[in-house]
């Protein structure tokens, strides 16, 4: 096992003041939702809701169902968390799938929570059945919880690219359909994306320790090793 010191830098000040940053960005934000007149929505919001209406058709309803499958339900909720575990796991990665799952839970629990204090009435133009509560939107933050913690945990351009336009499009595809102001989106974003990088704090050192060294798929493990 590698012990090459994790830079300090990394390991403590930026993920906790950034992440910090972002959550409290949320809460500020959810404030101010609470304290206008029954959540009214932005005047940011009703122009880019008013721009999603006028473009909805078959063609783009297709894609957007997509993606909203993708970011929630049983395959958002069981089977990508599932399956990233057992990748990482394969891949001899236990730290970084402990911090996936922590981050990807208290994300989800962080929404909801929100969700209900907040009680941010949705619009009223709505294409899929939602649950309770707008704000933030829990689509969009399950998106930028996986993209950050996997460009983290991988430290590739081309991850952080994909995931960046995957969160992108899960976002767009979300007032599209009229589940969520965009407001609710962003959000959901630094909601999501401020967890991943707080909770990245406490396991930077074992983070880093673990992508220095090898990690050959199970499979390929010598006889010895066996």
């Amino acid at each position: 096992m590698s012990n090459a010191p994790v830079p300090v830098k990394v390991a403590r000040r930026w993920p906790i003041v950034s992440g910090a940053v972002a959550v409290l960005l949320v809460l500020l934000l959810g404030a101010i939702v609470v304290l206008r007149e029954r959540g009214l929505p932005f005047g940011v919001d009703t122009e880019w809701m008013n721009e999603m209406a006028e473009h909805r058709s078959p063609f783009w309803d297709v894609p957007s169902l997509v993606m909203n499958s993708l970011g929630g339900g049983v395959i958002a909720v069981f089977v990508v968390p599932l399956v990233t575990i057992a990748a990482l796991l394969v891949f001899r990665r236990p730290w970084a799938a402990l911090y996936f799952t922590i981050a990807i839970i208290v994300s989800a629990g962080l929404v909801q929570v929100l969700k209900t204090v907040i009680g941010r009435p949705r619009p009223e133009d709505i294409l899929v059945v939602s649950d309770y509560g707008s704000f933030p939107s829990g689509h969009s933050a399950n998106a930028a919880t996986l993209a950050v913690t996997l460009g983290i945990v991988f430290v590739r351009v081309w991850i952080w690219v994909a995931g960046s336009v995957y969160t992108v499009l899960m976002m767009v595809s979300r007032t599209y359909l009229g589940a969520h102001w965009l407001t609710d989106t962003i959000g959901g974003l630094l909601l999501g994306a401020g967890v991943a990088v707080l909770l990245w704090a406490p396991f930077a050192a074992r983070l880093y320790a673990e992508r220095a060294r090898p990690h050959p798929p199970l499979w390929h493990r010598t006889g010895a090793e066996r």
